[in-house]
């Protein structure tokens, strides 16, 4: 008995310095794990927040680095300006920034005075000495300026000059608001702060830095709260060591180049909730493996036999459980690989769905090329016959032409499902509708179809690529061609319209549409099959969705159907939809 009860007792030993082993490894390897998630957590934080103060604050300067452009064109205040009368120009302005957003506006003669002002206490203040004002009398050009005020914070102004045919006649000034960033950023707990192209700080959650670099601003006290003194604990960024960014009040310094005029902005985000939050984990584990410990002297304080009956018994309902787990592992582990073959499979259908989608689109756009280079080069080959070489070699010049139109509609299709940035330019409508009609010449001579035309005598001009706008009129031409086959007098009228968009009507007097809700699906056709795949209407929408504008259908009211494209007009180099 003794042998046995000595043997029993040097396990027992053995099994709680394993599970002391056990739990201080468990314990090392949660707070290295837990340690480096919630500083990736953190750091993914601050880098989120850095890109969003910056996109803000970059789009507030950009939204008003166009406005002295457009007031510097206003009629009213150049009048203003040349006859001095300026009664209606601060009530002017006073409607302008309630649309504009911008922080003031106001309006400088050419003696630098104040005439005009949305805040009516700056009237007649001098600025003829100001930066903005002297640096907009000598360039023709928007300028901006940050000016540093007495009490040491930062005034933002776009500024531009007003002229006429006799020379200059004053000063447009746009004041930016952008300490509203500084106060929307004293509300968390990072501190941020923004530098200009020399590195002198220009916003600061923390007034004391403005007009500092960043050097001399972290060596200032700074306020009470847990960033500041951070950032007063910590004398050298460059020099701290990895673990340092963990201990107590320790902070992470990240910068961001702003695309404006040399700005680069920084934040410190402090790690002091890290240790807390991990320790809190740790606090449970080793409160866990404290219990197990207890639990474990509990029953060696047992007599033998009732400790050896709840061992059989907890192992009885031990082995249950580890055959009940060993059940679940292996009926997930099924789960998981049939979860994966559908996986596979899903993932082989959409790659084939989209490959016939794609070869479905290139075999129907370049479909109206490819009839229009045969009709063009059984012409030029009935030329060669009756010798008139110069004609065919007309016609072969157009079959080059298409070639072209193909290997463009080819890189169209490509960009269409990568939604990639386009290079747009004015579009005279008129000459892409002649282009187009031009286009469908080969149809036209084969069959006897009175098309009208209405056009507006002055050119009506769009902002876009010409290439994809002819592409939508010519599918919209030859759909209104197909759908008058069955017509004894086939007529398609065309009308191009220009107010608030540019509107281009295409009309037949075919049969009409069945299903105007699944009409500019991709596949949806009503023709034969051979004559189209269904996805001309689609494309189109998408090209002019693309563009800016909208493709609607509806069926006309004496028979027929009826489709607009509408986009937005260009004039004077402003498009009317901005």
């Amino acid at each position: 008995m003794w042998p046995q009860s000595g043997s029993v007792s040097w396990r027992v030993r053995a099994a709680l310095v394993l599970l002391m082993v056990v739990a201080a490894s468990t314990v090392w390897i949660t707070n290295r794990l837990l340690t480096d998630r919630f500083t990736e957590s953190t750091r993914n934080r601050a880098e989120l927040r850095l890109a969003l103060y910056g996109g803000n604050l970059l789009s507030e300067l950009r939204r008003n680095a166009i406005v002295p452009q457009l007031l510097a064109r206003d009629p009213n205040l150049i009048s203003a300006l040349q006859s001095k009368d300026y009664s209606r120009s601060t009530q002017r302005l006073i409607s302008f920034v309630e649309e504009i957003g911008a922080a003031s506006l106001m309006l400088l003669d050419q003696d630098g005075r104040v005439v005009a002002a949305t805040d009516r206490n700056r009237l007649g203040e001098q600025h003829r000495a100001s930066s903005y004002f002297v640096d907009s009398i000598r360039a023709n050009a928007t300028i901006f300026s940050a000016i540093q005020n007495e009490a040491g914070g930062y005034q933002f102004a776009y500024s531009r000059r007003l002229e006429d045919g006799s020379g200059v006649l004053g000063v447009i000034v746009v004041e930016v608001d952008l300490q509203k960033f500084e106060r929307a950023w004293a509300g968390i707990s990072d501190a941020v702060l923004v530098t200009d192209s020399s590195g002198t700080i220009i916003l600061a959650t923390e007034s004391r830095w403005r007009g500092l670099s960043v050097d001399e601003a972290l060596k200032r006290q700074t306020p009470q709260g847990a960033i500041q003194r951070a950032i007063r604990v910590t004398t050298d960024w460059t020099a701290l060591p990895p673990d340092a960014y963990l201990r107590g009040e320790a902070v992470m310094r990240m910068e961001n180049r702003l695309p404006f005029r040399g700005w680069q902005m920084t934040s410190f985000t402090t790690f002091a909730s890290i240790r807390e939050r991990v320790n809190a984990v740790l606090a449970l584990e080793i409160m866990g493996f404290a219990i197990l410990l207890a639990l474990a002297f509990y029953f060696l304080s047992r007599k033998n036999a009732v400790r050896m009956a709840l061992f059989q018994r907890e192992s009885a309902e031990l082995r249950v459980l580890n055959a009940r787990l060993q059940r679940e592992i292996a009926e997930r582990e099924r789960v998981q690989e049939t979860l994966a073959v559908a996986e596979q499979s899903l993932a082989q259908s959409s790659k084939l769905a989209a490959l016939g989608e794609m070869s479905a689109a290139v075999s129907h756009e370049l479909n109206q090329p490819l009839a229009a280079m045969k009709t063009y080069l059984a012409g030029a080959r009935l030329l060669l016959r009756r010798n008139r070489p110069e004609e065919a070699l007309a016609s072969f010049g157009r079959i080059d032409d298409l070639i072209e139109r193909m290997g463009a509609i080819t890189r169209q299709l490509k960009s269409y499902a990568r939604k990639g940035a386009d290079s747009f330019s004015p579009v005279n409508m008129r000459d892409a509708l002649a282009a187009s009609i031009s286009m469908m010449e080969p149809q036209l001579r084969q069959r006897h179809v009175k098309i009208t035309q209405t056009l507006p005598e002055e050119p009506v001009l769009v902002m876009g690529d010409r290439m994809r706008i002819e592409q939508v009129l010519v599918n919209l031409l030859r759909n209104a061609l197909d759908a008058t086959k069955s017509v004894e007098s086939p007529e398609v009228e065309i009308i191009l319209a220009k107010g608030e968009t540019a509107t281009l009507t295409v009309r037949d007097n075919g049969d009409g549409i069945e299903d105007l809700d699944a009409l500019f699906e991709p596949f949806y056709t009503t023709k034969q099959p051979g004559d189209g795949v269904g996805l001309g209407l689609a494309i189109s929408s998408g090209i002019v969705s693309d563009l800016g504008g909208r493709l609607t259908a509806r069926n006309g009211q004496r028979g027929g159907a009826v489709f607009e494209m509408q986009l937005p007009v260009l004039e004077d180099g402003i498009e009317a939809a901005e």
